[in-house]
């Protein structure tokens, strides 16, 4: 354990972080401010200031989702620096093995699973062929941004300009 002296207290700093992550916990659950003063005993404005110190973006939670995208690495870090929680982008050859290596129900059952876990996010920023934009847009009751990358079916990884993933993050935070 771990122990800070400020003036005439002790402090354990694995006590303090403990109470933190359960505050945390809690407020992830859905438990008001409120609610998690009363249940651990703090101000309520406590539990606001802590969430205000962590805070790094408010607003739309975004998914960025596409396939066959050559500069994959590229938006994937740029993706993670623009605050997008959720990314799924594949090459051509990632897609292909993506579906090679499963079975049909292990296939459908994944898709599924992506399916609902794009469903939580306010929006999806869509890259695809001009066919699977559409259908994409019409699966999600979501905001659904859909950039066309080629025409169907595209045959080899496409190169995305990442100012256009920029522009649409700024304008949706906007």
């Amino acid at each position: 354990m771990q122990f800070i002296r400020i003036g005439e207290k002790i402090i354990c700093k694995e006590k303090l972080n403990r109470e933190i992550e359960k505050i945390l916990e809690l407020r992830t659950k859905g438990i008001t401010q409120e609610g998690v003063a009363r249940k651990l005993g703090v101000e309520r404005t406590f539990v606001s200031r802590l969430e205000s110190l962590g805070e790094i973006r408010r607003g739309k939670k975004i998914a960025l989702v596409g396939f066959p995208i050559k500069n994959k690495e590229e938006l994937t870090h740029l993706a993670e620096e623009l605050g997008i929680e959720y990314v799924f982008l594949l090459t051509q050859e990632e897609r292909f093995e993506f579906i090679k290596k499963k079975g049909k129900s292990e296939l459908f059952n994944e898709i599924i699973e992506i399916i609902v876990n794009l469903s939580d996010f306010d929006l999806i920023i869509f890259l695809g062929s001009d066919m699977r934009v559409p259908v994409v847009e019409k699966i999600f009751s979501v905001q659904v941004i859909g950039i066309v990358i080629g025409h169907s079916p595209i045959k080899e990884s496409k190169y995305v300009n990442p100012k256009r993933i920029i522009e649409i993050v700024r304008q949706v935070k906007n």
